[in-house]
């Protein structure tokens, strides 16, 4: 064989493997799934971002199950202030010293994490911040922003002095953790898709994938709501997924209850009915009325989104506790299995109720 032979083959063989490496590379970032402490991260901050605080406290010990440490959690909480608010974010600060004093109180030990330590150095916090969103953006950052910096230059101080030189650069959480975080509380809340859409852009600098990012709007589909889901799915370009589903469930129960009951009835009844649709992402409504001539005949507007939500919902401790308690308060229970005439108007019948 000669020399320009050899050398030719070899560098065939350097090229095919370059290839087969950088394809599977490339594979496996495009298919890269959210691991167990992301997927936990996601739903903390949606959950927190909302408001659920039942929901929120059994997605904190899942998330310290997960390995997330103590201090991982508390920055989390603490970042969110910028996107929903003090007022949330205290509250899910508070819902988390709870759980922590009952995982304590059984016994269960959570590692603390990285110190979480205070900037001192205050000299220059602008374009401190000013530099670390470069890094994220991966875009010049003009000094001062344009249009909203320019209109509100307090609000772009409080931008880069604050929320990127203060929260962003606390090492406890990685810039990656951090965006995750911030699109995950963006994609829970109605009304902020031009932030989202920065902050998708900003976290794919970080190295989150497009993959990684469709899977974020499922546990957003899973803890918040579909519509919601379906709003960060339109800005990635995916299909979004209807909310109206074929097999949706709509149904009218009319009971009669014992008058010497229904004043503890009516109790029961507004407890389970507000818990279901708050704690069951397929329970649309359950709204319950009465008949004003007739107090004792209740009436309740039930829609599901599927068959499984229904006989999920039979399942829920809350249900089974409103269904015993109640026996005896119930004189006739009728079930009205009803169709919409036009289903798509379904997305419009709450919409003006604020």
């Amino acid at each position: 064989m000669s020399k320009n032979k050899l050398l030719s083959g070899i560098l065939l063989f350097v090229l095919i493997a370059s290839t087969t490496a950088m394809n599977a590379q490339q594979t496996t970032a495009i298919n890269q799934e959210l691991n167990a402490q992301q997927q936990r991260i996601v739903a903390i901050s949606a959950l927190a971002a909302t408001g659920d605080l039942d929901g929120l406290k059994a997605q904190l010990g899942a998330g310290l199950d997960a390995g997330l440490t103590i201090n991982e959690i508390k920055e989390l909480l603490v970042q969110l202030y910028a996107y929903c608010g003090f007022p949330r974010s205290l509250n899910g600060i508070s819902t988390f010293m709870k759980v922590l004093e009952e995982r304590k109180a059984n016994g269960i030990q959570d590692p603390i994490g990285k110190e979480i330590l205070l900037t001192n150095d205050l000299s220059d916090n602008y374009e401190r911040g000013r530099k670390l969103l470069e890094v994220l953006t991966k875009k010049p950052q003009p000094k001062p922003a344009p249009g909203f910096g320019e209109f509100a230059p307090r609000i772009d101080a409080f931008l880069k002095e604050h929320l990127f030189a203060d929260v962003f650069d606390s090492d406890v959480l990685s810039y990656q953790q951090r965006e995750l975080i911030t699109i995950a509380a963006l994609a829970a809340m109605p009304g902020v898709a031009s932030q989202l859409q920065a902050h998708l852009k900003m976290g794919m600098n970080t190295g989150l994938t497009e993959s990684q990012l469709v899977q974020v709007a499922g546990v957003i589909e899973t803890f918040i709501s579909r519509t919601q889901a379906n709003s960060l799915r339109e800005i990635l370009a995916k299909p979004i997924v209807s909310v109206i589903e074929t097999d949706m469930m709509i149904r009218i129960a009319e009971l009669e209850i014992v008058l010497d009951y229904l004043g503890e009835y009516k109790a029961i009844l507004k407890e389970e009915a507000a818990r279901s649709v708050q704690l069951e992402p397929g329970v649309i409504a359950i709204f319950p009325m009465y008949e004003k001539e007739k107090p004792t005949q209740i009436r309740l507007i039930e829609v599901y989104a599927n068959q499984a939500a229904y006989q999920s919902h039979l399942k829920t401790p809350h249900f089974q506790h409103y269904k015993t308690s109640t026996l005896k308060m119930v004189k006739s229970l009728k079930l009205i299995n009803m169709a919409g005439l036009d289903p798509e108007t379904m997305l419009n019948v709450f919409k003006k109720l604020k």
